[in-house]
């Protein structure tokens, strides 16, 4: 039997922790490794995947969660899921240009909830805006499935030169570990906390919570940054979950190397801090370099410059052990791979009942009640309403990159400074619909993210993804999960977009309560754009264009048939043939077109009989089926023919069903059974309708 003492059992205790380890997860989720690409430069092993986007540049993006500590401490546990994603992004030597927050909470009818909201959005301004990365994109959802624990998604993208690139390893035996930042004994036991589901007790978890401070992080990364200029810089690590312990132990482990540290040398911010404390503290706002020893002059140089505390804490050496030293005593001595690549654990899985969710019958008769009743309930709904009153929060102009402002597009689209480049980001999850189907649901999910990114023109080229679910102990979960898993796998396959890494998270549930959160994958897609002047916006710009529909309405996912529509958008794009471009995503046609509109000020008058469909459909079914493969596009009377040849060609259905002008009407014209044929929503009712949710709900 082996005798640990207090520190190690500590070290071991948060690294196989399930936050860390990842021990039930990694047997599915090495699935995603068959998937390979030219572009992918590094994948699934470091803290970010790396993507070669041409002329030099790479692009660095993952995905997170902070959703414990945001349940608990919101505006702390979202201000700090920002800072760790941020610190994922530097630490691979690239700068953080993109911030994006796929959200989601219980129903705003819910006090708690409306407070939840409100302090989590005002933690991504905090630290957002203060450490000069725009937020600019990102998703939300309401379901009383969220209640008790809201969950906070936080992505990070960044930009760089090939040759910059630093991995999350040490090098070379000898090599000087440099830790910047102070520690404290905030998040102590933070990956603990966020491996347990959340009970009547979590609220004495508060101190699990880390504190950030976004001026530091501001600071951080223009010291990290020129410090890697130097060439001296040979690895880097950021120090989030499992602190000091794991980012010692997962440089040595991938490099197998060992390290010595001596933990009197720390820079601490409170006194008296135990090995233990230190060991596995979370606090923010640190990184620990691997340094060659001829640049260790250079380097305290530039953290003097910027005033950052420091200290050189140790080596890199070829024992392949952790070897912990305090005051001269050692205090731990554990092999780097038994912290870093701990045992998994083989779940098992078992299929739920058949699930359905509660739908009402569609009379003839009632057709143009209904139609003008569901577009009006579909735009001020939580989870398709306008977000204005989020993003106006968020500085989504800081770093001159943006192109496509969040009034005219639901996709991040920056410019790469320095070239003809642009790259287009989207984030996307359907709780409900993976409910339904964790595999539909879930490449579902990928699909639809990679229609957004294609929607402004740009390809579609890899994956991030974070998987958020109940207790992997229960065997209903973990077949959600592994569905899930198996779902984005096979999009992925077809769609081309391999998946560069991601987080999971575990144990969201409420103990109290018994409630289970639905199925939660949420993804990110990267797209590329090789003209930025190319990049089109969902808006209608002028009157007198053809309104096309774009693809079948039919509701099961095909994925070949979502590749072929996929790269003929981006086809079009190029050839600069469209003027407005957006997918059919939630709430089908009749939203898509009602949002092109409003954001364009812009009329139109569709004719939903022309809508293409595989199967006879009434004229409600037509406006709001969520049918995949489907866009709306827009174009001036001069390229509408060749657009319709084009799609001819390729073999995917499109049809002109309408035309801008300026009416300040958007006209629905049906086979209706009563005598009235057209459906009119006057636009700035439209406009209204969709604006006024969370201002109204949220002050």
């Amino acid at each position: 039997m082996n005798n640990f003492n207090e520190v190690e059992e500590g070290m071991i205790s948060v690294m196989h922790s399930e936050h860390c380890s990842y021990k039930s997860s990694r047997p599915i989720l090495k699935a995603f490794s068959q998937i390979k690409s030219k572009r992918v430069l590094i994948g699934l092993e470091q803290d970010a995947g790396v993507v070669d986007i041409g002329d030099g540049y790479v692009v660095v993006f993952k995905i997170e969660s902070h959703n414990h500590p945001s349940s608990i401490e919101p505006f702390h546990g979202a201000a700090t899921g920002i800072g760790g994603i941020i610190r994922d992004i530097l630490c691979m030597g690239v700068r953080p240009i993109l911030l994006l927050d796929p959200l989601r909470f219980g129903s705003l009818e819910k006090p708690h909830n409306r407070w939840l909201m409100k302090e989590v959005v005002g933690g991504i301004v905090n630290y957002g805006n203060c450490s000069g990365i725009p937020t600019l994109g990102g998703d939300i959802e309401f379901d009383e499935s969220f209640d008790t624990n809201c969950l906070v998604n936080v992505a990070c993208v960044g930009v760089g030169k090939v040759e910059n690139i630093k991995p999350s390893q040490v090098k070379d035996v000898g090599d000087l570990l440099i830790l910047v930042g102070t520690t404290g004994r905030d998040g102590i036991h933070g990956v603990t906390f966020a491996s347990r589901v959340i009970t009547e007790e979590s609220e004495a978890d508060r101190p699990a919570v880390q504190i950030g401070d976004p001026f530091a992080k501001k600071v951080l990364i223009e010291a990290t940054l020129e410090a890697i200029e130097t060439g001296f810089v040979n690895g880097l690590k950021d120090l989030g979950g499992g602190g000091l312990t794991c980012a010692t132990s997962e440089m040595a482990g991938a490099a197998e190397k060992g390290v010595e540290i001596h933990l009197e040398k720390v820079p601490l911010r409170e006194e008296n801090l135990s090995p233990y404390e230190i060991m596995i503290s979370e606090s923010q706002e640190r990184m620990l370099f691997c340094v060659a020893p001829s640049g260790k002059e250079a380097i305290s140089k530039i953290l003097d410059k910027y005033n950052l505390s420091y200290a050189c804490i140790g080596h890199v050496t070829d024992t392949g052990r952790v070897l912990v030293f305090n005051n001269g005593t050692k205090v731990a001595d554990l092999p780097a791979k038994l912290l870093s690549d701990p045992p998994v654990i083989h779940r098992t899985s078992s299929k739920p009942k058949i699930r359905e969710i509660s739908t009402s019958n569609v009379y003839a008769a009632d057709l143009p009640i209904l139609i003008e009743k569901k577009l009006y309930s579909l735009l001020e709904s939580g989870n398709i309403a306008s977000r204005r009153w989020i993003y106006t929060h968020y500085d989504h102009e800081v770093g001159v990159r943006t192109i496509l402002k969040p009034n005219v597009c639901d996709v991040a689209v920056l410019r790469i400074l320095g070239t003809k480049k642009a790259i287009a980001v989207k984030s996307f999850g359907n709780s409900v619909q993976t409910y339904l189907s964790p595999y539909d649901g879930a490449a579902g999910a990928v699909a639809e993210a990679c229609r957004y990114v294609a929607s402004v023109g740009a390809k579609p080229v890899a994956m991030s993804n974070c998987c958020n679910y109940g207790s992997p102990e229960n065997p209903e979960v973990f077949w959600e999960f592994s569905e899930s898993v198996r779902g984005m796998v096979d999009a992925c396959k077809v769609l081309d977009t391999p998946c560069t890494g991601g987080n999971v998270s575990f144990y969201n549930e409420d103990e109290e309560n018994g409630i289970i959160i639905k199925p939660s994958p949420v993804v990110v897609i990267l797209g590329v754009l090789e003209d930025q002047t190319k990049a089109v916006s969902m808006n209608f710009k002028n009157p007198d264009d053809s309104i096309i529909a774009i693809g079948n309405t039919v509701t099961r996912l095909d994925l070949q048939r979502e590749k072929k529509t996929i790269d003929m958008i981006v086809e079009l794009i190029d050839k600069r043939l469209l003027t407005a471009s957006i997918p059919c995503s939630r709430g089908g046609l009749g939203v898509s077109v009602a949002k092109m509109c409003i954001s364009g000020d812009v009329s139109a008058l569709i004719r939903i009989p022309l809508i293409p469909s595989y199967d006879h459909m009434n004229e409600y079914e037509l406006l709001f089926d969520e049918s995949h493969s489907r866009f709306m596009v827009s174009a001036s009377e001069d390229n509408t023919a060749e657009i319709i040849k084009f799609t001819k060609q390729k073999e995917i259905p499109a049809r002109i069903i309408g035309k801008t002008n300026n009416s300040q009407e958007l006209a629905f014209v049906g086979n209706f059974s009563n005598t009235l044929d057209t459906i009119r929503f006057h636009l700035p009712d439209l406009k209204e309708k969709w604006e006024k949710t969370f201002p109204s709900m949220l002050g």
